[in-house]
């Protein structure tokens, strides 16, 4: 255990300053004394539109260093690059890839308050993960794809042994410390991929099936990723844990966000072996910046994630309790429709954030 962890916090675009100040104070609440010090770092795409560099290597440098990394979102649209990609994604890209970040972890949960929409059904108890391989497939190609004579464009697809059997690995861990799927309380793993068509899948596929071995207490399944799309849809409660893909899991994850009510509500941690970044899976909303109306409790969950894995990593009871106490003020917020417009509420993204604050200084 250490006496304080240094977090690296990078505001980002749009929404991000607003929904990462408040959560900023959240933390201060949960974990007061100083056990948290937060130090800001400038990237994104309005640091590119001052600067002409969208992360800085002190910011890069920083990030590496620190405890954890806390982000609040990137991008803002029509703002790129000169290969035509927006510029404002360098900056997880960047960490993904150069931290080797591998794992992707977007818990898809439906809290009781929220209207989903596919309550009515059989979807009222959704709880699963999507675990996306962030270091590999064909995002790996960003920076390296090839355009000839402005006719063709070539981008390559990734999959290796070792980037395949940690990410299913990590699959197969996190099944073992839920409760399974809420539909029928198995531990199970499925692996979503398009073995039936592409040789690079029917790898990933294999690879899978070799790691399912070592795991004979999780039950273990496969499902080609366009019918996994109606799956999340007609039977979201029989998934627990969902292993994919990069570019799939990107898709796959965002699709899962709306069936519980949207991306404002999905936090995001991406974690190797030594580093972690933690953010909303929500882009920036440029078109509500500023106007104090944007929903921080993805941002608010994504902290709850940093502190679990800061408290895992180095034995802290402080953190994991202060984690626990974040997600419940965030149950018992949402189940007394405490919302954001964007959810049907009327509160303002500060009022929302001082009463999360009150029920974890209450506990």
């Amino acid at each position: 255990m250490k006496d304080h962890y240094d977090i690296a916090v990078v505001h980002g675009d749009g929404i991000g300053p607003e929904i990462c100040l408040t959560t900023l104070d959240l933390l201060n609440a949960a974990l007061p004394g100083a056990v948290l010090t937060f130090s800001e770092y400038p990237a994104g795409a309005e640091h590119f539109l001052k600067t002409g560099e969208s992360l800085p290597q002190a910011t890069y440098d920083a990030c590496k260093a620190a405890d954890a990394i806390l982000h609040g979102a990137a991008g803002i649209p029509g703002v790129v690059g000169p290969d035509g990609t927006e510029v404002g994604v360098d900056f997880t890209l960047k960490l993904r890839f150069g931290l080797d970040l591998y794992a992707n972890i977007r818990p898809i949960r439906l809290f009781d308050g929220v209207t989903g929409p596919l309550r009515g059904k059989q979807a009222e108890k959704i709880d699963y993960i999507v675990l996306r391989e962030n270091s590999e497939g064909l995002y790996a190609a960003r920076g390296a794809g090839s355009l000839l004579r402005s006719e063709v464009a070539v981008d390559t697809l990734v999959q290796t042994r070792h980037g395949i059997e940690r990410i299913v690995r990590k699959a197969f861990e996190l099944a073992r410390l839920t409760d399974g799927a809420p539909s029928d309380g198995i531990r199970r793993v499925t692996c979503c991929d398009k073995a039936n068509v592409l040789r690079s899948y029917a790898f990933f596929r294999a690879v899978f099936d070799e790691v399912a071995k070592d795991y004979p207490d999780i039950e273990a399944e496969h499902v080609i990723v366009d019918a996994m799309t109606m799956h999340m849809v007609m039977r979201p409660n029989h998934y627990n844990v969902v292993v994919t893909e990069n570019m799939f899991g990107d898709i796959l994850s965002d699709l899962a966000a709306a069936t519980i009510g949207g991306l404002g509500l999905a936090p995001s941690a991406e974690v190797g072996a030594q580093n972690g970044l933690f953010q909303p899976s929500h882009g920036s909303a440029p078109d509500i910046a500023g106007q104090g109306i944007a929903n921080p409790y993805g941002m608010v969950l994504s902290a709850a994630a940093m502190l679990d894995w800061l408290a895992q990593r180095h034995g802290d009871a402080r953190l994991l309790r202060a984690a626990d106490q974040i997600k419940q003020a965030c149950t018992q917020a949402m189940q007394e429709g405490c919302f954001t417009p964007d959810l049907g509420g009327r509160l303002k993204t500060t009022e929302l954030a001082q009463i999360l604050i009150d029920k974890v200084k209450a506990m």
